[in-house]
């Protein structure tokens, strides 16, 4: 499987290890509170699955599809929402579970797009 990899510098427990000690910092920064964690799909699926599993803090799942990339590799800098949330989040705790940041411009427009939406707090973990 590894065999065109020189080395592997992050172990899969290393990984692991990292996802459960930021659920509970998670689970601190959320004490007494239900956030809406919002999973971008498609890529951060699993680790938004072990990172939830791995938290105790009562959630409601929620799933949006954006993009600022249209048909190529370089950002337009314009966020298109291809699946919106389907849970009403003004006044709630909102927590964006993303894979990867590259520029930061998809997260920066999916943020601003989402605090229009009056939530509580909007805070960001890849």
């Amino acid at each position: 499987m590894n065999q065109d990899l020189e080395r592997i510098m992050i172990t899969e427990e290393q990984i692991a290890g990292r996802v459960r000690e930021v659920a509970v910092q998670l689970d601190k920064l959320y004490e007494g509170r239900r956030p809406v964690v919002v999973c971008i799909l498609k890529g951060s699926v699993m680790f938004f699955s072990d990172l939830i599993r791995h938290m105790e803090t009562p959630l409601e799942l929620d799933f949006m599809a954006v993009s600022s990339y249209g048909c190529g590799t370089t950002s337009t800098g314009c966020l298109q929402v291809k699946k919106d949330l389907t849970t009403d989040i003004a006044g709630r705790d909102v927590l964006i579970v993303e894979d990867i940041i590259d520029s930061g411009n998809t997260l920066y427009n999916l943020k601003k797009l989402l605090n229009s939406r009056s939530p509580s707090s909007v805070n960001i973990v890849t």
